[in-house]
């Protein structure tokens, strides 16, 4: 399946139906009088975050949404039936932006959110509503209320607790892979993650989702490599693993490039959370890596760890420093089975 993460959609409410001019005319049937039934509501377009979805892809083969019109009223004080509605099902994590792609409706954070994009139109009233003492036939009836059409962007920011940050090659799809049953491209190329991936990792009885985006380079902010689009992706995150490459000659000018990018593109995304590793010490020697965590430990003004996704060493290290950063109410902890009482 294709990876999309911005869609855009037309929707429109159905119209109400029209109510009803009619009159009792029945043989035998001394008093008629007005029995005109009102117009049925027109059908509203909602939008439900469902499970099982992680992309917008649903929404390049179909971009049109529109709900059906209400049926008009009849005779015998009939009421027409309303329209039916229509729900667009996205993945937990939408947000839902006018035409102008500023202005926010909705955002779809919690599985099972509702919301509603477009009511449709109430049901015009027959003459029965019309009805009185001093006008007893009444030849007037209500037109139903027109429906409402709308231009909507879908954006999809997906729900993780990890967000992975790094040059292109810094080893975030290798770490994925070593740590999640995720199975993301990796190649000894720049730009092998073009899409990103999500996946579960668990460690000391608890799990937490990772997200891997596209590795970002110098001017990503500006448009150069794949751009920071990918970025908002990691905006939910409850920290941010930053990786470096041991290997690289210039560490802590890698680490000065990403964080620039990270304020550039603004929000609050550089003061969140953010644990710094340095990735690939299998490389190294022990002189390589003593001077290669030196640059960067200066680089960072902080503490940086230490790990090699291939060799898997320093791997439970750092996912436990993950863990201490997360709150204890975004973790999937696993339920510890209850000891039996021994019985000879």
């Amino acid at each position: 399946m294709k990876f999309l993460d911005l869609a855009k959609v037309y929707i429109r409410s159905g119209s109400g139906g029209n109510g009803c001019i009619s009159f009792r005319r029945e043989k035998y049937i001394e008093y008629g009088g007005p029995d005109g039934g009102d117009g049925g509501s027109g059908g509203s377009v909602w939008a439900e975050a469902v499970d099982g979805l992680n992309t917008l892809i649903d929404f390049r083969y179909q971009q049109h949404f529109f709900a059906k019109n209400g049926v008009p009223g009849m005779g015998r004080q009939r009421t027409g039936k309303d329209g039916d509605d229509i729900v667009l099902r996205v993945p937990v994590g939408t947000e839902i932006l006018d035409e102008d792609q500023e202005t926010l409706i909705a955002d779809m954070t919690e599985l099972g959110q509702r919301v509603e994009l477009a009511r449709g139109g109430n049901g015009g009233w027959g003459n029965l509503h019309f009805k009185s003492a001093t006008n007893q036939a009444p030849r007037r009836s209500n037109p139903g209320q027109e429906g409402v059409e709308r231009t909507l962007w879908l954006r999809l920011k997906l729900i993780a607790d990890v967000g992975l940050l790094g040059l292109p090659n810094a080893g975030k799809s290798t770490f994925l892979a070593t740590t999640s049953n995720a199975r993301p491209k990796i190649a000894d190329y720049p730009f092998t993650t073009l899409h990103p991936n999500l996946g579960v990792v668990g460690v000391d009885n608890a799990e937490f989702v990772v997200a891997d985006i596209p590795g970002l380079i110098e001017g990503a902010s500006e448009g150069r490599g794949l751009g920071d689009l990918f970025l908002g992706h990691v905006e939910r995150c409850a920290v941010l693993l930053h990786l470096i490459d041991g290997t690289s000659e210039t560490v802590a000018e890698d680490y000065a490039t990403i964080i620039g990018e990270l304020e550039a593109y603004g929000g609050d995304l550089a003061d969140k959370p953010r644990i710094t590793v340095l990735n690939k010490i299998d490389a190294l020697d022990d002189e390589e890596r003593a001077e290669a965590r030196a640059a960067l430990e200066e680089a960072a003004g902080g503490p940086v760890m230490m790990m090699s996704s291939v060799a898997r060493e320093g791997v439970t290290d750092v996912l436990r420093a993950l863990r201490s950063q997360i709150d204890d109410d975004r973790l999937r902890l696993a339920p510890q089975a209850e000891a039996e009482p021994w019985r000879p």
